[in-house]
């Protein structure tokens, strides 16, 4: 299903965010809701030493967790998908393609395993996130009545900054 949109998207990568929706209709990309946990099988993960607090502790045990997700050759996204991902996630990911998240905080391995899951659904999450068009508000009488007598009171005080003639005011 190679559509128009996701081929726009991949060779004009300089566009605009909004690339990606050509060629789609609002119906199919607000249709397109993607549960993280789905791709959790395609996650990797690869632990190293962590740095700061930890003692002696910190010098022996592997408690960095990196994530590491394969976006350009995942298996459980369709391409429409993989373009989205690519266009919205282009600063995290690799020149590959992969995105790469870590996470030390925590002085367990399995506490940072955690946190760097959660990082990873709420990005996936917000990537397919379709922000809501912005309508302006229309401006009340009120506000307007109110600019308007700022505005007459301002020209009053330019006007009376006026110099005053003198010799004409005795007539």
């Amino acid at each position: 299903m190679m559509n128009k949109g996701v081929e726009n998207s991949r060779n004009n990568s300089k566009k605009s965010d909004i690339s990606y929706f050509v060629g789609f209709s609002n119906a199919y990309l607000c249709a397109m809701k993607l549960d993280p946990r789905s791709l959790h099988p395609e996650l990797q993960f690869q632990t190293a030493r962590s740095g700061g607090a930890g003692g002696q502790n910190v010098n022996k045990v592997e408690t960095k967790v990196e994530l590491r997700f394969d976006v350009a050759n995942s298996k459980l996204l369709t391409e429409a998908e993989q373009a989205i991902l690519q266009e919205k996630l282009a600063s995290k990911l690799t020149n590959e393609g992969v995105l790469l998240l870590y996470h030390q905080t925590e002085r367990s391995q399995l506490g940072n395993k955690e946190k760097v899951i959660k990082k990873f659904n709420k990005i996936i999450e917000q990537a397919f996130t379709v922000q809501k068009k912005r309508l302006p508000s229309a401006i009340s009488a009120a506000t307007k009545g109110a600019r308007r007598q700022a505005k007459q009171r301002n020209a009053e005080v330019k006007a009376n900054r006026k110099r005053i003639d003198l010799e004409n005011m005795g007539d």
